[in-house]
């Protein structure tokens, strides 16, 4: 955004107006749009793609919640939101905002219980593996589990429910009613080739994700990964924060992010961190582990930059491989050539280029683990996995910057709240627009808690921004 994020007074003209504008549309976006009309606003979606995708397309889809009638229909009957809170806050190391935590963990059940009764969406949970984190088998998903196919069920939902959808349509100024406690009254758009509109508003949902797509921006928050392979939509500049900055916003765990030590390199194909769950490990170019794998993946992604030439190789066997089948992504990882095989350690080592004698020094360990003979020196429990037996598989990776996870200070009705802690009127944000669950740290991101904080906190928001809609101004 080239000119001032936020004007103070009404624009010069209305070209269209809204009860609720919404600002992007992905899950988070979508999801606000969707119960705000539900509950009978007239809403506008504004988003800068053509074709909406965002950070919910490229996810794995996975959105965990506790205490559904989803879980009870595999038999996982003692979930809770509390114990949900209680995984959170443990990934987080309690660095992350206790009261955001329980406040999404006891969104997030009644929200895909609402998504599958008034926008068909059928929800299935994962029950093959446990994620790192998590106590229960929580994650639901879409029969494809994909994210793209969850979005696709998002906006055909939104389509049914006749909410308009404005693509090529990138928000660039808020317009401040600063005589109503900076009330949002208009959006003003731009439109490709530098034509503009401007959109009144009742009410106003951030829901324009994180600002990883913005090099100076992650540099300032997140200078370990300043330099790193960014694998997350490039629309994510972080305009939310800027025009929260400009409001007086407040801002939290700006250092926050989720990584990702297992993008396929050079093929830029995420490789499912259900593998590690299974028994796979990782391994640097000198043939040795490095860490405990089964830490959890966000972490992961500084471990393996940290490596020679900021790479690890992902070896496992053919029961590994058979489950990562069952994912779309590990599909197309194969498809690309990104995986490869080898009937023996040696062919391995070949392929790989890893050190014969350190490899199978190596799988001879982790074999010597798995047996219970020695303590793993890095802490994984390997207990109910088997070593790793021929023939071998491998895949190249790196680690990445998927999304950030700091942002916009939001309350128990995801109103943006400025920095004495005061609500705005009617502006609203969630997903990676505001400020996550996962606090200021990488390793404080537990599995789907971008998904999580997307679709709970848009359920909150556009239910709450009808009601901001209709009160007079003032």
């Amino acid at each position: 955004m080239t000119a001032a994020p936020v004007l103070r007074g009404a624009p010069e003209r209305v070209d269209a107006a809204a009860d609720v504008v919404v600002i992007g549309a992905g899950a988070c976006g979508l999801m606000a749009a969707l119960r705000a009309r539900a509950e009978g606003a007239q809403v506008l979606v504004v988003e800068r793609d053509a074709t909406p995708s965002g950070s919910t397309a490229m996810s794995s889809g996975f959105v965990p919640a506790p205490a559904t009638r989803f879980q009870r229909e595999i038999g996982v009957a003692d979930d809770t939101p509390a114990r949900f809170a209680a995984d959170i806050l443990a990934k987080a190391n309690g660095r992350c905002d206790a009261e955001l935590a329980t406040l999404a963990a006891e969104t997030i059940g009644p929200a895909l219980e609402w998504l599958a009764d008034h926008a068909g969406v059928d929800w299935r949970v994962l029950d093959d593996f446990l994620y790192p984190g998590h106590s229960r088998h929580r994650m639901h998903c879409v029969d494809e589990r994909t994210g793209a196919a969850l979005h696709a069920r998002l906006l055909a939902a939104a389509e049914t429910m006749e909410i308009a959808i404005a693509t090529q349509a990138r928000a660039t100024q808020l317009y401040a009613d600063a005589d109503a406690g900076d009330r949002i009254v208009a959006v003003g758009i731009e439109r490709p080739g530098g034509g503009r509109e401007t959109l009144g508003c009742g009410a106003l949902v951030l829901a324009s994700s994180g600002f990883g797509g913005d090099p100076d921006l992650v540099k300032t928050h997140i200078p370990e990964l300043g330099g790193a392979l960014y694998y997350g939509h490039a629309g994510n500049t972080g305009d939310a924060v800027r025009w929260g900055k400009a409001l007086g916003a407040g801002l939290a765990h700006m250092s926050g992010y989720q990584g990702h030590g297992s993008l396929a390199h050079p093929h830029a194909i995420l490789i499912s961190w259900a593998l590690m769950m299974k028994g796979a490990i990782q391994l640097n170019e000198r043939g040795d582990r490095f860490s405990d794998e089964s830490g959890g993946y966000s972490e992961q992604a500084v471990k393996v930059l940290a490596q020679p030439g900021g790479f690890a190789w992902n070896i496992y066997d053919e029961t590994v491989h058979r489950f990562g089948l069952t994912f779309p992504d590990y599909r197309e990882a194969v498809a690309a050539g990104a995986v490869r095989t080898a009937p023996t350690v040696g062919a391995l080592a070949a392929m790989t280029g890893l050190p014969q004698l350190r490899l199978a020094a190596s799988l001879a360990e982790v074999a010597r683990i798995c047996a219970g003979t020695r303590p793993d020196p890095f802490g994984r429990d390997f207990s109910g996995l088997a070593p790793l037996l021929p023939p071998f598989y491998a895949v190249k990776v790196t680690g990445a910057l998927f999304h950030t996870q700091g942002g916009l200070r939001i309350d128990g009705c995801a109103r943006v709240l400025d920095r004495q802690d005061r609500p705005f009127a009617n502006l609203f944000a969630g997903g990676g627009a505001a400020c996550g669950v996962s606090g200021p740290d990488v390793s404080g991101y537990l599995s789907g808690n971008g998904l999580l904080t997307a679709i709970a906190f848009g359920f909150l928001a556009g239910r709450a921004a009808v009601r901001a809609a209709l009160e007079p101004a003032g």
